[in-house]
């Protein structure tokens, strides 16, 4: 029988909304008001969030974070910086003892990227899942879409989508980031290098490491029809049906109280 989960469109949010509105969603999933929940947001301004535990200190040119109008924000998941500008941005909220969750993070996001594989398929966009073939080790870039984790999705061996997954409360949260287009050159300005030579050589291998929907397509594939196209795309990947969800007005509080006390503060975003 296919299972009903909530779908949540929260449109263009601020990056500190963003990160509060999913660590809401697992709370309120972990204290079981609402069930899993598919969630699609966009940022404005664009946004770099940095993986948990990854540091700011000469990798980060926050100069040149601030000098772009892009604001920076840390995620509850771990892995590398992203910039979250022209994209789609997902998240996937469901229970560690959800039937079909297996127990390994790999094996999690197998499961739950399948959605992301139908998603690029319905765009007519012949994806498929990374599998390293060594043990992946912490690169030293800290930049996400350089390198591919197990079972993200590559398009002719170049990095499609980069998602990140952390286990609280007994939640599992899976977000990730899916570009419909890069602009390469603002993006490695905004990471420190030991010289301009580094950088520049970084810059010129990004397009042999990764690839946006634009690309992977070969046309401009607008906003809506990438959303129509995951949104069909998770329902048959994860055999679900989606049930529209609307935030209330007490749930849209929390979110903002969380986002100020805890998302918009130098003590969360940099003391790491």
């Amino acid at each position: 029988m296919t299972e009903t989960w909530y779908f949540l469109d929260t449109n263009k949010q601020t990056p500190a909304y963003n990160m509060a509105a999913d660590e809401c969603l697992l709370r309120w999933h972990s204290d079981g008001k609402i069930p899993p929940v598919l969630r699609f947001y966009e940022w404005l301004p664009a946004g770099l969030s940095i993986g948990y535990f990854q540091k700011t200190k000469n990798k980060i040119d926050l100069e040149a974070v601030k000098k772009n109008g892009f604001q920076l924000v840390r995620r509850l998941t771990g892995g590398r910086a992203v910039l979250h500008d022209k994209e789609l941005t997902y998240s996937i909220i469901i229970s560690e003892n959800h039937p079909r969750m297996p127990k390994s993070v790999k094996e999690a996001y197998l499961v739950l990227s399948k959605g992301l594989l139908e998603g690029y398929r319905q765009l007519g966009i012949a994806a498929d899942f990374a599998v390293p073939k060594e043990k992946v080790t912490p690169a030293q870039s800290a930049v996400c879409f350089e390198e591919p984790s197990w079972y993200e999705l590559v398009i002719d061996n170049k990095k499609a989508a980069g998602s990140a997954q952390t286990r609280m409360q007994g939640v599992i949260l899976q977000h990730g980031s899916i570009p419909l287009s890069v602009d390469k050159d603002t993006l490695y300005d905004l990471f420190i290098y030991r010289n301009e030579k580094v950088k520049e050589r970084a810059r010129a291998s990004y397009d042999n490491k990764a690839i946006s929907i634009h690309q992977a397509a070969g046309r401009e594939v607008s906003l809506e029809e990438t959303k129509k196209a995951l949104k069909t795309g998770f329902q048959i990947g994860l055999d679900i049906e989606l049930k529209t969800f609307v935030l209330s007005n007490e749930q849209e509080k929390e979110i903002h109280d969380l986002m100020h006390s805890k998302y918009v503060t130098d003590e969360w975003n940099f003391s790491r």
